[in-house]
């Protein structure tokens, strides 16, 4: 059950965001908001994938590794990655040092490549999946809805990796697609607002 709680500073979040001075930070600042630049969506669904079996937390204590291990998610320089880059990853013990993950991070800026070229950004393509009928109730964290899995599966078809449904919908939480902020959250009428006040790609 996600929950809203009172901290020292006497401002009310979602529990969630409680474990540490970052998370705070990250819930605050960051989480909900609207994002259109196609190299925060891309680093985003990248660290998403490498978040997949692990916490948030996790990654996000390590992200300003990944992005210099990764130049800051360039994902035309990401897609010239070889097998010595690969190796080179593989012995970095600032990210996560995971074979297939750093393997599918290489593939999917190549397929990121393709889709930019396709749909003309990354923003237009992934946009289109916000849902018009999302409604928080409150009650209970989401894992995946219909628009993640329809995500999810044009993403896997086009041949991108780790993208599976709790991903893709843990990446439109993140980016703004849907403001699961509770009810009660201080956050989520400045989320709301964002997302109002955003022009869609």
């Amino acid at each position: 059950m996600v929950e809203i709680v009172v901290g020292e500073d006497g401002v009310a979040r979602c529990n969630w965001s409680m474990a540490t001075a970052q998370y705070q930070r990250y819930h605050d600042e960051e989480w909900g908001f609207p994002v259109g630049a196609d190299r925060r969506l891309f680093e985003k669904i990248c660290l998403e994938g490498f978040q997949s079996g692990l916490s948030w937390r996790t990654i996000l204590e390590k992200r300003e590794n990944f992005r210099a291990a990764f130049h800051d998610f360039d994902f035309h320089k990401v897609a010239e990655f070889a097998e010595s880059d690969v190796e080179r990853l593989l012995q970095d013990p600032g990210i996560i040092r995971h074979r297939g993950k750093i393997e599918a991070t290489i593939n999917n800026a190549r397929r990121a490549i393709e889709m930019v070229e396709a749909e003309g950004s990354l923003a237009r393509y992934f946009w289109q999946y916000e849902p018009r009928d999302r409604l928080w109730d409150g009650r209970e964290m989401l894992a995946s809805t219909d628009a993640s899995k329809a995500m999810s599966k044009d993403l896997k078809k086009r041949g991108w990796k780790f993208v599976g449904p709790t991903t893709a919908y843990a990446f439109m939480q993140a980016m703004g697609l849907v403001n699961d902020h509770l009810p009660g959250c201080a956050a989520r009428d400045r989320v709301e607002d964002a997302r109002r006040n955003f022009a869609v790609p």
